[in-house]
């Protein structure tokens, strides 16, 4: 095994996934949060430079080609697991990480099964812009936390009516109420649309690679 530059950019991708769950382990909101996101779109940009320079300098390697989408699954798998855990249940949620969840599984499945012949299935251009849309909502939904756990801790000890007061101008808004309640609903109604855009698209792609695999399934 060759470990090149890409090699080891790829190689920390995949260190990265289980990371991001240990900073709400090892950190307190809202750093966990922060130290979260950063790790998480640093992971993201090596997704983009690894390919790159793998290409550019003639890096590519049967290593680079294996660890690849493992890496992208697991940053996928592990971001959406945290994000849901700490998030309400809300099933507007819950359902689009569910089909990302449940297509990436089905995919490894199939290829799993195939073994030799799972060529069959190379990754898509229409994959690809799959899981970038995937990464940069589940950015955007940790960027939701952030600005969520702020508004919290400035509207502690704050009754809803106060707050309310506060949110219409009644009341001089001293602790930034304002802007952290409107980040938390911009990124969190952000983050929901891409988040299911990506999960349509996560379907599409997964019924293509079914499709593509059915003649291999026959008896």
């Amino acid at each position: 095994m060759n470990m090149t530059v890409p090699n080891i950019l790829t190689v920390l991708r995949l260190l990265a996934a289980p990371g991001v769950a240990l900073m709400f382990l090892y950190f307190s909101r809202p750093a966990a949060d922060w130290f979260a996101l950063i790790l998480f779109i640093t992971a993201a940009i090596t997704d983009w430079f690894d390919g790159y320079l793998a290409r550019a300098w003639k890096q590519e390697s049967k290593l680079g080609a294996m660890l690849d989408p493992i890496a992208d699954k697991a940053m996928v798998v592990i971001a959406l697991m945290v994000i849901v855990g700490y998030s309400s249940m809300s099933p507007w949620l819950v359902l689009p990480a569910t089909f990302i969840l449940f297509r990436e599984v089905f995919v490894s499945g199939l290829r799993e099964f195939l073994g030799d012949t799972a060529g069959t299935l190379k990754v898509t251009p229409l994959a690809k812009w799959k899981t970038t849309l995937q990464m940069v909502a589940i950015a955007i939904l940790f960027a939701q936390g952030v600005f969520e756990h702020y508004l919290g801790m400035s509207a502690m000890g704050m009754g809803p009516e106060i707050f309310q007061d506060v949110m219409r101008g009644d009341v001089e808004d001293l602790h930034g109420l304002w802007w952290k309640h409107t980040g938390m609903v911009w990124t969190g109604n952000i983050g929901l649309i891409l988040l299911w855009v990506a999960a349509f698209l996560t379907l599409i792609t997964g019924w293509d690679y079914f499709r593509k695999a059915v003649p291999y399934l026959k008896d």
